[in-house]
């Protein structure tokens, strides 16, 4: 019901977080109904940060650092924070955040 009220139309919602691919496996065996409700595209947010640490290495090594308590939730706000902080850094106009830009996008997000 929860899923139904925030996405009406089945097939639509993509799942995003990091390394979910083991995630969807899980939920397509396990949760036949929810997972009707998702995209079969996903937003893997590890994949977006290994691209950084090949092309934008100054965004990569500027990150916001991480929580370390592996527990779901925290680590689905962990998720979250750090797509938008590839949101503000990577996903924009040329030539990109400077130095200054990238520490002060991380100031704004909070501590993990």
């Amino acid at each position: 019901d929860y899923i139904r009220a925030h996405v009406p139309e089945a097939g639509t919602a993509p799942l995003a977080g990091n390394s979910i691919g083991t995630d969807r496996q899980f939920i397509s065996r396990d949760m036949p109904e929810l997972d009707n409700y998702l995209h079969y595209r996903m937003v893997d947010v590890s994949s977006i940060k290994e691209l950084c640490r090949r092309w934008f290495p100054r965004i990569y090594f500027g990150q916001p650092e991480k929580g370390l308590s592996h527990r779901a939730l925290a680590d689905i706000k962990e998720s979250i924070r750090e797509l938008r902080y590839y949101r503000r850094t990577v996903f924009v106009a040329e030539p990109g955040p400077s130095s200054a830009e990238i520490t002060a996008v991380v100031k704004d997000l909070g501590p993990a």
